[in-house]
């Protein structure tokens, strides 16, 4: 008989345990849309992006670091229309400043720049004579006075940078 109680109550232990896992994910996962609301809030939404300007400026590595630490990543425009809205974010939110980071790089291989994520592009938006930095310049920038042009630029160098999130 006590046998029987005591896997009983283990039983119900474990089903216990298994909502509150269930209920943490939900609230995680609350708070996860939440924050992003906020971001989407402070920053702009368009198509299926919210960007959010740094209130500072960072070297690369830093600037990704921080992106990824509020849930997004550096900016980067799959597309004409997602650089005309970072173009215009970016003249609202950073104003008179010629360039910005993007989220592209080609650290791990020299001369092919893919995401911050390691994923290849199929966008590319470069300007005249770039990339022309070699292995010295593995770091992506936004160029607002050549209308969202991109360069490549010293990783090293601090400039503003603008964090993307997916909204899901």
């Amino acid at each position: 008989m006590e046998e029987g109680a005591l896997v009983s109550q283990r039983k119900k232990d474990g089903d216990l345990k298994t909502q509150i896992d269930k209920l943490w994910q939900e609230v995680n996962s609350l708070k996860e849309m939440q924050a992003l609301q906020t971001v989407c809030l402070r920053g702009t939404k368009i198509h299926k992006k919210c960007y959010l300007a740094s209130e500072g400026a960072k070297h690369f590595h830093e600037a990704n670091e921080d992106c990824i630490a509020k849930g997004g990543t550096l900016a980067i425009p799959r597309d004409n229309d997602e650089t005309s809205s970072l173009r215009d974010y970016g003249k609202k939110s950073l104003p008179g400043l010629a360039d910005f980071w993007l989220g592209i790089t080609d650290m791990v291989n020299e001369g092919k720049f893919v995401d911050v994520n390691g994923m290849a592009l199929n966008y590319f938006n470069w300007d005249r004579s770039q990339p022309n930095g070699g292995k010295r310049e593995n770091c992506v920038l936004f160029s607002q006075s050549s209308q969202g042009k991109w360069g490549d630029e010293v990783c090293r160098t601090v400039k503003r940078y603008i964090c993307e999130f997916l909204i899901p």
